[in-house]
């Protein structure tokens, strides 16, 4: 799994998955689904549009698994 496949399940999921120096990584991942910059703070608020923003990316993921 890529970090940024990783910061898309969390961002679909809501399970952290991207920590410490690896956060920007999700972070970036959203602005860029937003379309805009979000503080930490305003997470919680974005969550539902964040998850439904995502969806498309995490279910191309949940397609290409290998065995």
């Amino acid at each position: 799994m890529t970090k940024h496949e990783a910061a898309v399940i969390q961002a679909y999921t809501g399970i952290a998955m991207l920590i410490g120096d690896d956060f920007p990584i999700f972070t970036k991942y959203c602005e860029d689904l937003l379309g805009h910059p979000i503080f930490t703070h305003e997470y919680p608020d974005c969550e539902e549009w964040i998850r439904e923003l995502s969806k498309p990316d995490f279910i191309e993921i949940c397609r290409n698994l290998e065995d």
